[in-house]
């Protein structure tokens, strides 16, 4: 079935430009002359792609992706811009809104061949080269993570308390050289058996010149027979022990690595760093394995993930940033599908100083009375906005383009809630006082769905 997509720009000359370059390609084009047009198209219409120019009369190109992914209908539908911004900081912000990238009106045909890729609309070979090579195609596969390499990963549990710093990486790649290993001994083993066979049916069937003589030992071959069925039972017998044990070990990765906030200390505030720790994802459903050794999918579910902010700090920066992209990466690895709410939340400091040379934090051992100023920290015009970095917005659009929507990151301000009750003002309230309860109020909070 031929693909479609569709092609949303307000000059003719762009939309028949493209146009032709994908009628090459054997793909079918649409077009729509504004954003307001594209939307009404897609109410009827489903294209494979869309190709989204920025500037346009009414409403822009990026505001067009912002509401085709906010629809649920529309919202699985590959986007690239097809337009002449550029620059990190634009693709950046293409990628947050949900796009997948920018392809420049200066086309090129490599260019385009990469973007058809990208978009699935051309069919890649390498990836289906490259997925005869994934571990769970093997033959004799149990599980995602391979079989026979159990035993090593348990004695480790055993000997040193099962270390929770093990990265899910390296133990499948350690899980997976130890399964080739134990293949590539049941071949030689099978390779033995055979040529054992042979040599038996050679005796059975000797030259022409003494074909008269009597067969010897004509129960070999039902020997070896027998011997090649029982070492296939025990084959099996032992792939199905490897297979639960790894089931079970996969279970004790998810119950070391699911660190709740009330054990993590995930709302406590961090005197270093401002950052709590990683977040953990524990698994609220069953994680045995069925009866092909594969393991059952688990449902993921967070209590709210806090962080602490210091004052005068991006929010979306440093050891937040890297929380955030261990946590997108498990997700991505166990396969989660929905949504990761990411709020700001602001606290109320007290500062001295004064409009002409700015507000810093006042000394602890200040009266709450004698502060020139109470303001929260993104109302501060010296201290970082709340707003996202290009290093945030390249993390959330690299997330959605690799997991193709499945994972969600929305990022917003908070509602103003305060974790933590602020001092009623007296006269023998400190700054420092007052500055405590301010700093565990700034902070980000993360919530899985």
């Amino acid at each position: 079935m031929a693909k479609r997509a569709l092609i949303v720009d307000d000059s003719k000359s762009a939309r028949l430009s493209l146009a032709r370059t994908l009628e090459k390609h054997a793909i079918e084009v649409d077009t729509a002359e504004s954003a307001e047009q594209a939307i009404e198209y897609l109410w009827t219409h489903r294209p494979d792609a869309i190709f989204m120019d920025h500037n346009m009369p009414g409403m822009d190109g990026l505001q067009a992706v912002q509401a085709i992914k906010n629809n649920p209908r529309t919202a699985t539908i590959p986007i690239m811009m097809y337009t002449s911004q550029e620059g990190e900081l634009y693709l950046g912000q293409a990628r947050a809104l949900g796009a997948i990238g920018v392809l420049p009106k200066q086309i090129k045909p490599a260019d385009v061949t990469k973007v058809l890729y990208q978009l699935n609309l051309a069919v890649d070979r390498r990836s289906h080269d490259q997925s005869s090579l994934r571990p769970g195609a093997e033959p004799g596969g149990v599980g995602d993570e391979g079989a026979g390499h159990a035993p090593l990963a348990a004695s480790h549990a055993t000997n040193h308390g099962f270390d929770s710093s093990l990265s899910s990486s390296a133990l499948r790649e350690q899980l997976t050289d130890l399964r080739r290993a134990i293949l590539a001994g049941f071949d030689g083993q099978g390779d033995r058996l055979l040529a054992d066979l042979r040599t038996v049916l050679q005796d059975q069937h000797p030259s022409a010149a003494s074909a008269a003589s009597p067969p010897r030992r004509p129960w070999l071959p039902w020997l070896l027979t027998a011997v090649m069925a029982g070492v296939c039972v025990v084959l099996e017998v032992l792939f199905w022990q490897q297979g639960s044990r790894l089931a079970s070990l996969q279970a004790q990765v998810a119950a070391t690595q699911a660190v709740t906030p009330d054990s993590a200390g995930a709302g406590q505030p961090d005197a270093g760093s401002g950052a709590a720790p990683a977040a953990a994802i524990p698994a609220t459903a069953d994680a045995g394995a069925n009866s092909g050794g594969d393991p059952v999918p688990t449902r993921i579910s967070l209590k709210p993930i806090i962080q602490t902010v210091p004052y005068g700090v991006e929010p979306f920066s440093g050891a937040r940033l890297d929380a955030l992209r261990q946590l997108f990466d498990r997700l991505t690895a166990q396969g989660f599908q929905g949504n990761v709410d990411v709020r700001s939340y602001s606290g109320r400091f007290c500062l001295v100083g004064n409009a002409n040379d700015g507000y810093s934090l006042a000394p602890d051992d200040l009266l709450y009375s004698k502060c020139d100023l109470v303001l929260a920290a993104r109302d501060d015009p010296t201290t970082a906005a709340m707003r996202i970095p290009v290093a945030m917005a390249d993390l959330v659009g690299s997330v959605r383009a690799s997991t193709r929507d499945a994972i969600r990151v929305q990022i917003s301000g908070g509602d103003g809630s305060n974790i933590a009750a602020y001092p009623v003002p007296s006269d023998t309230l400190t700054a420092g006082d007052w500055n405590r309860a301010a700093s565990a109020n700034n902070r980000i909070e993360i919530r899985v769905r």
